[in-house]
């Protein structure tokens, strides 16, 4: 551990020195760069165009076209990169993280390299966490990028489809990491190449990274289209839940997966008069029985969601915010509906999906920018290729990190906290408390309420004033308490006095599952040199406690010796807050590991799909050509496969039932000969028949454009519809494969080989509907004679 740390040590040595002569080099312009006119400046900008147009490494024009955006900064928005900002330009420049801390300008350095790739010509994306944070990085870093000659769009929800492909067609385009996904998804259910958005991916520059591609990453981006919902089987399941008991089912806290006992099947079993839940006719009963476990077990009120107007509101919690239009799908959001006694919505059955994992991973070039990254920067080399670089504040912090308080209790934590907010709060310093759930807190403002402290409170039920109390909370005097939502992304500015009493102290109630978070909240104080203080109040009954170090605590709790007011001092309380926190980074990694996995083995199944879909969509006839023979030669030959067995004699060959399938598929019914004695022999004895049928719409397709233009629907019709089955199918085998552990198996691997299976079957389904529609076309050629045609 010793020598990697001193590896990294020295790694991150060499890059910043490397960086800092570039960043001489990059000075050495600034006197030629501030003698130029307006009109001087976009012409310089267009011959450095011209020079990669020739040829020209992006690495040639670096320095100076990050001295070129340094003063159209300065001319159009009034803001000079400082140097530690274009260390971190080049660090991004070269597809790294950027990591710095809050209020060390990160959308301002962003503009340096975004503006440097998008001289290639070939689309720049910045993501943001948020639309409003897309929507204002667009309108003032876009004024840089529009003085230098570049264009700058911003992609939104809900936006008509030519703003849309505008936007994209821009040379930077601004917006939400979900919106780009969902885009891409959108862009593979398309009819004509003149509906989609997207260009080819060139290059991505994702602000607050660690959210997004860690935080995020388990999150399926998912288009569904609805289908019918059993609203009468939903809320019988939830009152056959309703008569359970936790001996009825098991929970894996860590892994947030629940399963029935064999008590709990047998009393569902009772309950619904059924000999086997499992059976295949009962298998939308076992279904929902399991989406309500879930709903109401793994799925907590104001923590994970929010009941609004009627409603499921599910709440992102990592940021705290409410994800709009967001629900769950299989049938949990009903379930969920069912549990708080709401109406019951359509379900949703998924028609697209892609992990946001993988959507960044088909990017050339990432770079990234947080304050959060080196605590995994393992996990950002072994999944993205992207290192982590530290780059130095410009000004040396001066926030005091306070080591934490520990009680035994969380009404004891509560109350040291509001004791200290009291001692605070009557110096003036400004206080932003910050907690994990809706729900916590509620709790808090409650405490403070009784001790008659005034405060805001800020969560996803308050939004309406999110503007507002932000941006009051570094005034003099003011406490916010407030969940995630008031942690990422978010500056807090502090009036004159409020900096004198100390700057802003942040509380934090409970720590979070990962130390990034806790960070993060910490981040919101001592912004660009600014004072600060920050600690946490924890408690041994916390969740993070409870769930992941509980057996570590039964073997010290004796040990552990509170104080008259709750507090436990001994060093391994600390120790053991540290653990499960440590432990359930962790599972996280785990998770996200054996996730990125499973998703792995679909994504290459979607490439193939959205391959052929790509060449159908785009009408290339040769492709389309290749591709419907190709699958009708499959067909043609599985069918034989699937009713001959080799091991059999001819007089036990399923005869019968091959000449059946035949006509089913090609209308027209195969002979052979007699003295054919074993498989491969009737293989080549039906060869010709198959080469007739694949060489009579070969030259169908050749011959006739409308024949063409038909193949083409039916390719994509087809693709779609067993393409949609197909993802309910893996995705029920990626709910069940977890099981397989228990069975000494390696579930990853399973679900790659069963699923390579399933997608065998999905794809020649495919081939079989492409080659009925086909040989169809029998129909419709007689029909062309009988008329003369």
């Amino acid at each position: 551990m010793i020598d990697f740390v001193k590896q990294l040590t020295n790694d991150q040595a060499r890059r910043l020195k490397t960086y800092k002569k570039q960043v001489e080099r990059i000075n050495a312009y600034e006197e030629t760069m501030q003698a130029l006119d307006d009109a001087a400046l976009r012409q310089y900008a267009l011959e450095l165009k011209q020079r990669l147009t020739d040829g020209a490494d992006v690495r040639a024009i670096t320095e100076e076209g990050f001295a070129l955006v340094r003063e159209a900064s300065v001319r159009t928005i009034g803001l000079r990169h400082y140097d530690v900002q274009l260390i971190g330009g080049l660090a991004l420049l070269e597809g790294n993280i950027a990591e710095m801390p809050t209020g060390e300008g990160k959308t301002l350095v962003a503009a340096l390299p975004a503006f440097v790739k998008a001289l290639e010509g070939k689309g720049v994306h910045v993501i943001t966490v948020n639309d409003y944070l897309a929507q204002r990085d667009a309108e003032q870093i876009g004024k840089i990028h529009t003085f230098l000659g570049l264009t700058v769009g911003l992609n939104v929800p809900e936006m008509e489809l030519a703003d849309k492909q505008a936007a994209y067609a821009a040379d930077i385009t601004y917006g939400v990491g979900t919106e780009f996904g969902f885009d891409y998804l959108r862009d593979h259910l398309v009819g004509s190449p003149e509906e989609r958005v997207q260009r080819p991916f060139h290059f991505a520059l994702l602000d607050e990274v660690d959210s997004v591609l860690i935080d995020e990453a388990k999150t399926p981006l998912i288009i569904a289209q609805k289908d019918e919902s059993h609203v009468r089987l939903k809320r019988l399941a939830q009152t056959v839940f309703g008569q359970l008991t936790e001996d009825d089912y098991t929970v894996d806290l860590e892994a947030r997966a629940v399963m029935f006992s064999d008590k709990g099947i047998e009393k569902i079993e009772a309950l619904f008069s059924v000999d086997n839940l499992f059976s295949a006719e009962h298998h939308v009963l076992y279904h929902y029985m399991m989406q309500a476990l879930r709903a109401n077990v793994l799925f907590e009120r104001d923590v994970d969601y929010i009941v609004q107007e009627g409603k499921i509101e599910l709440i992102d919690l990592f940021t705290g915010r409410v994800m709009e239009g967001r629900s769950l799908s299989e049938g949990l959001h009903q379930a969920l509906e069912a549990k708080e006694q709401l109406d019951i919505t359509e379900e949703n059955k998924t028609t697209a999906e892609i992990t946001i994992q993988h959507y960044f991973r088909m990017y050339p070039l990432l770079g990234g920018m947080t304050g959060t990254a080196q605590t995994s920067r393992e996990e950002f080399m072994k999944t993205y290729q992207m290192d982590v670089v530290q780059v130095p504040t410009n000004r040396p912090k001066q926030r005091q990190d306070l080591p934490d308080r520990v009680f035994d209790t969380i009404a004891h934590k509560y109350a040291a906290v509001g004791q200290e907010v009291a001692a605070i709060h009557a110096t003036g310093q400004p206080i932003l408390i910050g907690t994990t759930s809706i729900a916590q807190s509620e709790a808090v403002s409650e405490q403070l309420e009784r001790q008659g402290i005034k405060h805001e409170l800020l969560n996803a039920k308050t939004v309406a004033q999110e503007a507002e109390i932000i941006a009051e909370a570094g005034r003099l005097g003011h406490v916010t308490i407030a969940t995630n939502m008031a942690g990422r992304g978010t500056d807090i500015v502090l009036d004159e006095t409020a900096r004198e009493r100390g700057g802003l102290y942040v509380i934090g109630t409970e720590r979070h599952e990962s130390l990034r978070v806790d960070n993060q909240l910490r981040g919101r104080s001592g912004r660009q040199g600014d004072p600060g203080m920050s600690r946490f109040f924890v408690s041994l009954e916390d969740d993070l406690v409870k769930r992941y170090a509980a057996e570590r605590l039964k073997r010290v709790e004796h040990k552990l010796k509170p104080d008259e007011h709750g507090e436990i001092r001994h060093k391994e309380a600390g120790e053991i807050i540290e653990y499960a926190q440590t432990t359930i980074e962790g599972v996280g990694v785990s998770v996200r590991d054996y996730m990125f996995k499973l998703d792995d083995v679909l994504n290459e199944q979607r490439r193939i799909i959205y391959s052929i879909r790509d060449e159908a969509v785009d009408a290339n006839a040769t492709a389309i050509l290749n591709n419907v023979l190709a699958m009708m030669r499959l067909a043609l030959n599985e069918t034989l496969d699937r009713h001959i067995d080799a091991e059999l004699v001819p007089e036990e060959w399923a005869t019968d039932a091959l000449i059946e399938d035949y006509m089913y598929l090609t209308q027209q019914t195969p002979t052979w000969d007699d003295t054919v004695g074993d498989k491969d022999e009737l293989k080549r004895a039906l060869a010709p028949w198959i080469d007739g049928i694949v060489a009579m719409a070969q030259e169908r397709i050749e011959g006739y454009p409308e024949v063409i233009a038909f193949a083409r629907q039916q390719l994509l019709n087809h693709l779609d519809i067993r393409w949609t089955n197909h993802l309910t199918t893996m995705n029920a085998l990626k709910e069940g494969i977890g099981l397989r552990s228990y069975g000494q198996e390696d579930p990853s691997r399973q679900f790659g080989k069963e699923g390579l299976e399933i997608f065998q079957e999905t794809y020649l389904d495919i081939a079989r509907d492409v080659t009925i529609q086909l040989c169809q076309l029998d129909l419709y050629f007689a029909q062309r004679e009988e008329e003369g045609l």
